[in-house]
């Protein structure tokens, strides 16, 4: 049996910067992720961390399997990214209500729209599919929507953001995929930005190339700042409205006072520098963070620079506005990965 992989490259939209896309993302073609041999997961690790983002098609996996995939990127972890049944066990949370708990498995999670039956345990679900106009302070009209008009709903990443570390990867498995019309996402923020995509699509952007086109200035401060969450953040965010992208949320003072959350510890609030191996990836949670902690610079090359001696933003609206200026260029149409499931 070999150990070989095949990786090609992933077909690219016509909206699509491909000079800039060229090295995101790969199909994996000539194994099987549920029964890797050891040499193949260090294969797949290699070009997960490479690339970014790798697509297997046509394959059948149980949730033993998709959880095996995982937990081989991160063999002493024992937990969903959240926290192995909390998310079923906090109904205060603004996750609550997308993701239902696989019984046997609880590494996975069940993410849909409509009605299951009997699906690995489940005896029974209403999956909510998450749409804009129960998250964004603004909404596209009915008859917009009918006419094929969207939003993104949420950008984010997948961490827990407190008490817990961020999982290393996300596996996601498609089971049954909606069939439709192609629709128009409208960022409806001035830029007259729109991008097509299939039904249900899942988009992805990467956080290399949104560090790598910052100006000099961003980057700098990128390279010297931390983002410090908000304790319990996915309850702490629930009432805040999001800005009409879907990356971060209007400052309306909307969010729930600390002193309401469940009880909190300060340590267990995730902070830390957002580096990727051997190159820098922006990662910001835009709904979740907080605050910002910038280390002053180095030496005495100060001009243009911003807070060069250092400093702790705590003031929510400047949090919010400076990581919107970082991380908005990054999800322009042309640098959108919209998976056609």
């Amino acid at each position: 049996m070999s150990d070989a992989i095949d990786l090609i490259p992933i077909p690219l939209p016509p909206s699509a910067n491909k000079e800039k896309l060229c090295d995101f993302g790969r199909e994996v073609k000539g194994i099987h992720p549920g029964k890797l041999t050891q040499e193949q997961i260090l294969k797949v690790e290699e070009a997960l961390y490479r690339y970014n983002f790798l697509l297997f098609r046509d394959v059948d996996l149980s949730p033993e399997e998709q959880y095996a995939l995982v937990k081989a990127f991160d063999p002493e972890s024992k937990l969903f990214g959240h926290g192995n049944y909390k998310i079923d066990q906090t109904k205060s949370s603004i996750l609550h209500s997308y993701l239902w708990t696989i019984p046997r498995i609880p590494q996975v999670q069940l993410i849909g729209n409509g009605a299951v039956k009997d699906h690995e345990g489940i005896p029974e679900a209403m999956l909510k599919h998450g749409h804009h106009s129960t998250f964004h302070k603004t909404h596209i009209t009915p008859d917009e929507e009918s006419k094929g008009a969207t939003r993104f709903f949420r950008w984010h990443m997948d961490a827990a953001l407190y008490d817990l570390a961020p999982s290393r990867v996300t596996a996601l498995y498609g089971i049954k995929v909606p069939q439709g019309p192609i629709q128009t996402v409208r960022y409806d923020d001035g830029t007259r930005d729109e991008l097509p995509v299939t039904l249900a699509t899942t988009a992805f952007a990467s956080g290399k190339i949104m560090f790598d086109i910052l100006p000099p200035e961003l980057k700098s401060l990128a390279v010297r700042a931390r983002a410090k969450y908000a304790p319990h953040p996915y309850e702490w965010m629930k009432p805040a409205r999001a800005l009409s992208t879907g990356i971060g949320l209007e400052t309306e003072g909307l969010e729930k006072s600390l002193k309401d959350l469940p009880p909190w510890e300060d340590e267990k609030i995730k902070l830390w520098k957002n580096r990727g191996t051997g190159e820098l990836h922006l990662q910001i949670h835009p709904c979740a963070i907080s605050e910002i902690l910038i280390d002053p610079l180095p030496g005495r090359k100060s001009r243009g620079k911003l807070y060069p001696n250092g400093g702790h933003i705590t003031d929510l609206k400047d949090v919010r506005d400076l990581v919107y200026r970082m991380q908005r260029p990054g999800i322009s149409p042309s640098l959108v990965y919209p998976h056609p499931w």
